[in-house]
Order: structure tokens, then sequence, then C-alpha cells
């Protein structure tokens, strides 16, 4: 979206999260920023640009109209147009991190002539001054959101321009192929000579590859930010909860000899190189709803079937110590095809091989939840069927927008070589290349509509 109007009224924001801490921020962006601060507070100095002054708070007017009550000190910031995060006057008011003294300051900037700034609008307004694209605004949300250090790096890359700058050459030389067959059309009675099809195929097959390599980034980038969910399931008394423990390195679940210990799943949020893991321990399977298991314990099944149903990835556990079941069978059948791993718990025991040997090609991996033995290889396996193998890489694409902006314009680049090898007009090989353009610029922002704008920004808190 380009040429937007700069805004001309101030907004004002808690830039903290809600709660008592020791800072807390109040934020204002627009040209009485400056003004309506100097009024909110009193300074010990003026205001210069990008130095910290200290201030008082003062409260209302005192009684009978006496003179203002001091309630706290704070640091005053003040950044001027245009080099600050909007691009507009921006002040920062850090005071001590009281609820009360934070509304009382957002308050009265609102009754000085401030509005209430919008989730994410002074990150919309540093997009619409041209200080970010898109892909960097979406970045700032993405870090703020961040779980892992992993998730940080990869916001923090792509906040200072790493997937701009994979697709901006890309860009340039789609802009350079439509500028050249433009003038191909206008001045063909000019004696200009027409691109010759092959020419045209070989620039579009050279956009191409990058293009692809990006979407193909997808695969790891997508779990990098929203990670997966692991579901580990087996019959009663396998292990799984002592597996659970282990993988989050905390007794979290309950483990005791009695089977059918734990009624009712079990989560908890792990980071596996990077990439978050919400694992799931669930209540044992057993041969249908027998008569005879309490309701709870049917209730746990229930909701184990569930998890498994749901789950992105599955851990399969089974008992060294113990022959299959039909049971374990038919989970093993059932997750034939999906994205799981067997583990072969109690192999520190002396019958560890014969449930081992007897899934043979299924690829089991013996562990010991009680002595540590094969739980990194266990970590292993699963951080790499959650990746598919697929390497960390720079500008990565990490969200479904991303990836569907570059997926169109694959697709109209692989149009547009299909109507030059089919000798079709270069004015709707254009078309074509146009529509390649149009979803490229899509992914950073010039010609995104304000319903996606609002959409995307309407996700960020306030104050940011």
């Amino acid at each position: 979206m380009t040429g937007a109007k700069p805004a001309t009224d101030t907004i004002a924001a808690i830039s903290t999260p809600p709660g008592r801490g020791g800072i807390g921020i109040v934020r204002l962006s627009g040209p009485e920023a400056g003004t309506i601060a100097a009024q909110l507070v009193s300074l010990r100095q003026p205001l210069e640009h990008a130095r910290a002054r200290l201030a008082d708070v003062p409260d209302a007017a005192g009684k009978d109209g006496g003179e203002a009550v001091r309630i706290d000190e704070a640091l005053v910031t003040w950044f001027a147009a245009p080099n600050s995060y909007t691009t507009e006057d921006v002040v920062e008011i850090a005071a001590h991190g009281s609820p009360v003294v934070l509304e009382l300051l957002l308050r009265r900037s609102l009754d000085l002539g401030a509005r209430l700034a919008e989730p994410g609008e002074f990150t919309q307004r540093a997009f619409l001054a041209g200080r970010l694209d898109l892909t960097q605004a979406e970045a700032v949300r993405d870090l703020i959101e961040a779980q892992t250090l992993t998730q940080a790096r990869q916001a923090a890359s792509q906040m200072g321009g790493a997937l701009s700058r994979r697709v901006q050459p890309v860009k340039q030389a789609l802009v350079e192929l439509i500028a050249l067959l433009e003038a191909g059309i206008d001045f063909a009675e000019d004696d200009v000579d027409v691109t010759p099809a092959a020419e045209i195929a070989r620039r579009i097959g050279e956009l191409t590859p990058p293009l692809a390599a990006l979407a193909v980034s997808f695969a790891r980038g997508r779990i990098v930010h929203d990670g997966l969910t692991l579901a580990i399931v087996g019959r009663p008394n396998v292990g799984k909860s002592s597996l659970f423990n282990r993988l989050v390195e905390r007794e979290r679940a309950i483990v005791t000899a009695t089977p059918g210990t734990t009624r009712d799943t079990v989560t908890e949020r792990i980071s596996l190189d990077g990439i978050p893991l919400e694992l799931v321990d669930t209540a044992g399977l057993r041969e249908g709803l027998r008569e005879g298991l309490e309701e709870a314990e049917q209730m746990g099944i229930a909701r184990s079937r569930e998890a498994l149903a749901d789950a992105a990835l599955v851990l399969v556990v089974l008992d060294a110590t113990q022959p299959l079941s039909e049971e374990e069978r038919r989970l093993l059948a059932a997750v034939e095809g999906r994205p799981a791993l067997v583990a072969v718990n109690k192999c520190d025991l002396a019958a560890a091989a014969d449930t081992a040997e007897e899934i043979g090609g299924r690829g089991a991996l013996r562990t010991s939840a009680l002595t540590g033995e094969g739980i990194a290889a266990l970590r292993e396996r699963i951080l790499a069927l959650a990746t598919g193998g697929a390497a960390s890489e720079p500008g990565m694409l990490t969200s479904l927008r991303h990836h569907q902006a570059i997926a169109a314009a694959l697709a109209a680049l692989n149009d547009a070589a299909r109507a030059n090898a089919n000798a079709i007009p270069h004015e709707m090989i254009l078309l074509d290349l146009y529509r390649a353009l149009w979803a490229l610029d899509s992914l950073t922002g010039q010609t995104t509509s304000d319903d996606i704008l609002n959409l995307i920004f309407s996700t960020f808190c306030i104050g940011k």
C-alpha cells in the first residue's frame, strides 16, 4: 500500500504489559506528542532528541487549588520526527510500573488531546510511513510473541529485512522483464525487435528457483513459528509419564507403579533446538471401554484417543518386558503413514529385547526412563521428525500468508512460461507476469488491501 497520508492526530498507549512492574512506559506518537508530554510531567530540563530527561509526575492540583503533589519520578525521552520508530514525534515516559500512575498519565494525555492507540497502531504508522515493509512489521509481533530463542532470532532476522532481501532481486528481475515486454509492444512499429521466446523463457526460468527455495523453507519456518503437538500414547504402565517427565526434564506427571495412574491428558511446552513442542501425556489405552473401568478412566481413554487423532506427531510407547498386545498392534497400524516414533521403554530390564525384535522394521528406539538410556537419541528423532530434515536458513517463510503469496507468484510464472511456449501474444504473457508481481508486492505490502492490513495489525498488542 503506497501513498498513505501522514497521520494528523496524536496517539497514546501504555506500552508495557498489564500489571505491576519495576518500570512502566506510556508512549505518545504524533505532531502534539512533545506538547502533551510537557503538560503531563514537570521536566527538569528541556526535551532534546534521543536524550532521557528526568521529570516529576504530578498528581492533580492539591486541595483548594493548591500546588500539585509529586507522586512519581519519570524518565522522558523524545524522538523528533522523522528520526523515530513511527517517523513522527514520539515521546516515551518511563515511570515506576504502578498501574495507578500509568493510568493517570494515559488518562491525562487523552484529556490533553491525544487519542487512545488501536492495537498495533504505532507499528502500522511505521509501515505506512515506509519505515518498515509488511514482513518486517509482522516480525515485530512475532518477536513480542516469541517463546523460544530460535523464534526470537528468526523474528529479529525478519525485522532486519532478511525475507525482503531474498524477494527483492527476484522482484527487480521480474520488473525488468515486464518493462522489456512492454517496450517491445509499445515500439513494435518503430523497428524495435520483439523479445524472442527463448529469451523470455530464460528469464522466467531464472525467476523460479529462488521462489521455489523460499516455498520449500515454509516446511521448517512454519514449525519454528507455530510449533507442533506430540502425543505420547500406549497401554497402561509402559512408562509414558516417565518418558514425558524425562523430556520435560522435571516431575510434571505423577508416576506410580499402579496401572491407570494417569486419568487425563497432561500437557507441557518444551523447546527442542528452538522448535516449540507441546507434549501431551495421555491415559493408557485399553482394549475398548470394558465394563468395570471407572468413569474417570473411561473418559481419560476417550481423551487419549482424541489427542492421538489431533496431534501432529505421535510417540508410541511399548513395554520391553511385555509381548505386543492386540491393542498395541492396532495402535501401530493406526499410526502407519503418520509422523510417528516407537519407543520400547524399560530396556534396562532383562527381557528388553523381546518387544523390540517383534516390531522389527518399525525403527523402534530402545529407551529407559529410569536410567535415561536412549533419551538423547529420542530427542534427536523427535526433532528430525518435526522438521523433516529441513535446515534453518535466513529469511524463511514463517506464515501462511507469506507462503500463499510465493505460491501465487510461482503459479503465475508457470502460466507465463506455458503461454510463452505456446506462442501466446506478449500482451497475454504480461497479464501473468503482472499477477506474479502483485503477489510479491502483497508479501511486502505495496499492494496489500486495507482489510488485510487491519487484520494483521489487529493481532498486535496495544502500545506497539
